[in-house]
């Protein structure tokens, strides 16, 4: 019997569109997130002036959106569809977390080229956690994650290669 503890779970999704300081590409990216989940992106600003990129802080430069619980573990399979259950060890990181682009939106499954968007891509992040995660982030008694129960990279593929048929491909 395994501990019930030890089990590791997705804790979100987060899709992201980066657009820069180009208003056309951001409102692309937002219908591109909306058509993806059916649900309304937020606008992600610039904190600091970078005046050789030409921001400054306040510039909306990207988009985002996160899903939980089951909305994730719903979308995650036709995301990795899009990849063809290949992913690479470096897209993993040590805390086991897991990030990967998609070039083109239309290789995932069940959406279909529209003209307004154009070809554009988006990177997906996926966050693992085990239970009593939440020791890190509570308000009261904030504790560090033990090391023997943090994720490894080595976990993060072994959960995404049961869970979800995702090979692991050397480079």
């Amino acid at each position: 019997m395994e501990n019930p503890m030890r089990k590791i779970r997705i804790e979100k999704l987060t899709l992201n569109v980066g657009a820069g300081k180009d208003v056309n590409k951001l409102e692309k990216g937002i219908k591109l997130i909306k058509r993806i989940t059916g649900f309304d992106p937020v606008k992600t600003f610039t904190q600091k002036r970078i005046p050789a990129w030409g921001l400054r802080p306040g510039l909306p430069i990207g988009c985002k959106l996160t899903l939980r619980k089951g909305k994730a573990a719903e979308l995650l399979p036709r995301l990795l569809d899009a990849k063809e259950h290949v992913l690479k060890p470096r897209q993993f990181d040590e805390r086991g977390n897991v990030s990967f682009g998609i070039p083109e939106y239309i290789d995932i499954s069940g959406i279909k080229y529209d003209p307004e968007i154009g070809i554009m891509g988006l990177e997906v992040c996926v966050t693992l956690a085990r239970p009593g995660f939440r020791i890190r982030r509570r308000r009261k008694m904030v504790k560090k994650i033990p090391k023997h129960h943090q994720i490894s990279r080595q976990d993060a593929m072994t959960f995404m290669s049961e869970n979800f048929a995702v090979k692991i491909e050397e480079e």
